[in-house]
């Protein structure tokens, strides 16, 4: 019983290893996150290239930003969400991509805490920052595994 067990946890359904079935796996989980980040900053990135009222008051009021810095910013998330898109068929871009947004949301969460406004507010771009880190690496990984 113990064995047949150890077996099934070892071989996948017809016969493949289950290694190969992770990397699938890791594949599908990567491409899905991907295609949220992607439609995600696309409209973040149009609210702040279409001077959004909240996002002019956030950037000038609550930030102490100016509206060119929004608009550079919102530039840069369309700009990465169609290099995801494009990653889908080019698999080197989102690397780069993906990477860019981890940067872009490395400084949200950076610009959240230092304008006083907590973790709370911060938490969005914290867990956006992560499944950037995550489609970067896992991208990476799986990449390196097809080659």
């Amino acid at each position: 019983m113990v064995q047949s067990c150890t077996i099934s946890l070892f071989v996948g359904v017809n016969g493949t290893n289950l290694k190969q079935g992770g990397i699938v796996t890791m594949k599908w989980t990567v491409r899905i996150l991907q295609g949220l980040l992607a439609i995600g900053f696309l409209l973040f990135g149009f609210m702040k290239v279409s001077a959004n009222p909240m996002q002019v008051d956030a950037f000038t009021n609550v930030y102490g930003y100016g509206t060119g810095f929004m608009y550079v910013v919102g530039i840069v998330e369309i700009i990465s969400a169609i290099g995801l898109v494009i990653g889908f068929w080019k698999k080197n871009l989102v690397a780069v991509f993906s990477g860019i947004l981890t940067v872009v949301m490395a400084g949200a969460v950076f610009t959240h805490l230092i304008a006083g406004q907590g973790f709370g507010v911060a938490m969005m771009p914290f867990i956006l920052l992560i499944l950037a880190i995550i489609v970067f690496f896992g991208q990476r990984k799986v990449t390196n595994k097809e080659k």
